[in-house]
């Protein structure tokens, strides 16, 4: 086995218990804190939830059956990729919801609300982790995605939609609006968790450095923090001169290091400060979306194509170039 096909092999295997415990997290949330407040949450845990509060079906049996009905239909929509990744978390979430349901019939706490604030914390921390490792827990992400594909409806907007019919549906079954709000409680926690979790990693700083002594500042930043600088050429307005401008990127917890750097050096420095939601490249975080190998033959091919096609509408005309 070659080195690169060892690391995919790692890459995957990583991907595969992550998501494992993703779903492990979410259904502990879910079974052990939300379900026994009998609170309706979004998604296909909801629906299940409903089914189980009017038939006594147990949720993990719902669920799945649902989630493999929408995959069977969604197979044509939405692609053989899609489907394949969803279908694993969508059997873990399952298969621990039907482990942890049976064990924890009663809430942790005799209060309703911290039952479902710590619930809705783990759900969204469980859905984090798994998203950042290549998976998906299925449910109103199927539908979500197959409805984006025929119309103008993007899939946040689309699994917010569905989510709140599902929840709001509760009030048929309870008629207690204090359910209703439980539910919406851990819909919001869900979403914020789940994006704290997911952007962690990739919480990066961009800084725009003007100073005289921008050799030296670039200079260090390369030696000390180890971080790249990107020299621009501009020129300022207001005194019409040629000036350098420096553009760093670096980790949110090494932005202290670039500021001493900056301030030991020039201490009149003009600096600005911006947060970037995710940094992608050598040093930083690697874009993780598979695609076939094929898919990027074929794309690669594409661009050759047109920049041959270019270069030969220019060639000859030296004036189209100017």
């Amino acid at each position: 086995m070659s080195p690169i096909e060892k690391n995919k092999l790692w890459r995957t295997s990583k991907d595969y218990f992550f998501i494992t415990l993703g779903m492990a997290i979410y259904a502990f949330g879910f079974s052990a804190f939300i379900l026994p407040e009998k609170v309706v949450i979004g998604g296909l845990a909801g629906v299940g939830s409903l089914v189980y509060f009017t038939t006594g079906i147990q949720v993990a049996i719902t669920q799945y059956a649902l989630n493999l009905i929408l995959l069977a239909i969604a197979y044509k929509v939405v692609g053989k990729q899609f489907v394949i990744g969803t279908l694993y978390g969508a059997t873990m979430l399952s298969v621990w919801v039907g482990i942890f349901q049976p064990l924890f019939a009663d809430g942790f706490t005799s209060e309703p609300f911290m039952n479902i604030v710590i619930g809705g914390s783990m759900c969204g921390f469980g859905i984090g982790l798994t998203f950042i490792h290549n998976g998906s827990s299925g449910g109103t992400d199927i539908v979500a995605a197959m409805v984006s594909k025929h119309s103008n409806v993007s899939i946040g907007r689309m699994m917010l939609y569905t989510d709140v019919f599902i929840i709001s549906s509760s009030y048929l079954i309870f008629h207690q609006v204090d359910k209703i709000v439980y539910g919406f409680i851990v819909l919001f926690l869900v979403s914020q968790v789940a994006d704290m979790v997911i952007n962690t990693n990739r919480q990066a700083v961009q800084f725009t450095i003007f100073s005289p002594f921008w050799r030296e500042i670039a200079t260090a930043i390369n030696n000390e923090a180890n971080r790249g600088c990107t020299v621009i050429n501009a020129t300022g307005w207001y005194s019409k001169q040629d000036v350098k401008v420096l553009l760093v990127m670096c980790r949110k917890i090494e932005s202290v290091t670039i500021f001493r750097i900056i301030k030991s050096i020039d201490e009149n420095a003009f600096i600005t400060q911006a947060n970037v939601n995710g940094v992608y490249g050598k040093g930083f975080d690697h874009v993780k979306i598979k695609m076939k190998p094929e898919d990027v033959v074929q794309r690669r091919e594409q661009i050759k194509a047109g920049l041959d096609k270019d270069y030969a509408s220019t060639s000859g005309h030296p004036e189209s170039m100017a």
